[in-house]
């Protein structure tokens, strides 16, 4: 029996049932002739098996010990945070950090530093807006050694595939990177040209035999009918909306599915949004294909009939969709066709993002809410229904997964990494410019009322984050 199943006594409340009495047979109390770094106690803390009234003891940034309710060691230090949520560390596999190269749009300072004050402990950065661009070994050393010193979270990275970059492929994917991203259409930055389904066939047999993920930004620019609306008028978010139709997303998700089928690569769809893909992908998931797909919080927040003309802050590709197509996704999500939730934090500076003109056509097309993942998404959860139980699958336990750091992050079981999050579910708040940690304070959830406060965010055991302001600086690693 592994460690992950001694702690189940440790979430259950009492019970005859013989199975639950055996298991609990095999958890300790917490050690109170030992030393501990540290114990916590949460009348919620939000387990593999529930949530429940527990202390958990943290030994060199582990997770060692869970116990059933307050205990408080002999030695070590102790704290409890009463009715607050204790949650895994959430984990963003869809992050846009910009440095080297673009520093001014973002960096690693700004970036993590805005991830701790919301409750999340690892981010997987993109292999663009940088520059120079992760398609190949240097670039990725040129990246790494940015990062030194300003990691405040832990980061990983994902490698790229541009056409040229084909034989820079498996030096790269020895090199440390979680997986490879690739563009079916322009990805706005010239340095990162859109792959074609040649340059697929020849990089997914290496792909496959490596078992990393190939993560796939899903349009195919097949229709531009609709193009002169948004020429006629940029200003018009419809128009914006109408450029870039779901027909894009879904023949290239059915590209990506097919081509999946032939290579059994692990195939993962980043941003999903339109619902009519959906069907394509529950067949997928049927035979059992390797697919894994996200969404993101400004999907299952926003909805086009609210944005008004000329607020190019809400501009994304695939573009933010109807509210009936967002009440799709969330059901998508609950049933498990879509497997997470990730940001895909993507900012850039206010001349860039077209704010003053207001033009969707010319504007930078991403959303930056990397700080705000944990509340917009309960925000909006919370009126779907869900539960903190299945928050934490989405936002922890499956990028965890997904990301290949399953065993050591996005639960709270033992032997797992003490990286936490302390947040009250029903604490709301209004997002101002001043509580921004983005290096720019350009984000659609500006003047939104939030639920969910986060209090407290731990890496490793040690607390970074408290109440608005960063104890720890550089305590992340890379997760290489």
């Amino acid at each position: 029996m592994d460690d992950g199943k001694f702690q189940i006594a440790c979430f259950l409340t009492k019970s005859k049932s013989p199975k639950i009495s055996y298991l609990k047979s095999n958890v300790s109390s917490l050690n109170k002739k030992k030393q501990m770094d540290l114990a916590i106690h949460s009348q919620r803390v939000i387990t593999p098996e529930g949530i429940t009234n527990a202390t958990i003891g943290i030994e060199n940034g582990k997770i060692v010990q869970i116990e059933k309710g307050l205990v408080k060691p002999e030695n070590g230090a102790f704290t409890s945070v009463g009715n607050a949520v204790l949650m895994p560390g959430i984990v963003d596999a869809h992050v846009h950090i910009n440095e080297p190269g673009r520093t001014d749009w973002e960096g690693f300072d700004t970036a993590t530093r805005a991830a701790a004050f919301g409750g999340i402990t690892s981010v997987v950065d993109m292999p663009l807006n940088s520059s120079p661009v992760t398609t190949n070994v240097d670039a990725l050393t040129e990246k790494i050694a940015a990062a030194k010193g300003q990691l405040h979270i832990n980061c990983g990275f994902w490698g790229g595939l541009v056409p040229y970059s084909l034989y820079e492929l498996e030096p790269l994917l020895n090199s440390g990177v979680l997986g490879i991203k690739v563009f079916l259409t322009h990805s706005g930055i010239d340095e990162f040209p859109n792959v074609t389904e040649d340059d697929l066939f020849r990089a997914l047999p290496l792909l496959a035999q490596y078992q990393l993920p190939l993560l796939a930004h899903c349009e195919l620019d097949s229709s531009h009918e609709n193009e002169y609306l948004l020429k006629e008028n940029p200003k018009s978010y419809a128009a914006y909306l109408a450029s870039r139709p779901k027909s894009w997303e879904n023949e290239a998700v059915r590209l990506m599915l097919d081509l999946c089928r032939q290579f059994y690569c692990p195939t993962h769809i980043v941003h999903l949004v339109s619902t009519e893909a959906l069907a394509a992908i529950q067949q997928a998931k049927k035979e059992e294909l390797p697919v894994t797909v996200e969404t993101c919080p400004h999907y299952l927040y926003f909805a086009s009939e609210a944005i008004k003309d000329g607020q190019t802050a809400y501009k994304c590709a695939p573009p933010i969709r109807e509210k009936a197509n967002q009440t799709a996704l969330w059901q998508a999500l609950k049933d498990g066709d879509i497997d997470f939730i990730a940001s895909d934090h993507s900012p850039a500076p206010p001349d860039i993002k077209g704010l003053e003109s207001g033009n969707f056509e010319t504007a930078w097309g991403g959303i930056a809410g990397l700080q705000f993942t944990l509340p917009a998404t309960w925000t909006a959860a919370q009126q779907q229904g869900c539960s903190l139980e299945q928050l934490a699958q989405w936002l922890c336990a499956r990028p965890a997964e997904f990301i290949g750091w399953g065993q050591q992050k996005g639960k709270i079981a033992i032997g797992y990494d003490a990286d936490l999050v302390v947040w009250q579910p029903e604490a709301a708040f209004t997002v101002t410019e001043k509580m921004i940690q983005h290096k720019h304070k350009i984000t659609p959830y500006l003047g939104e009322k939030l639920y969910g406060k986060v209090e407290q965010t731990y890496l490793a055991g040690q607390k970074i984050m408290e109440n608005g302001q960063l104890l720890q600086k550089n305590k992340g690693r890379l997760l290489l």
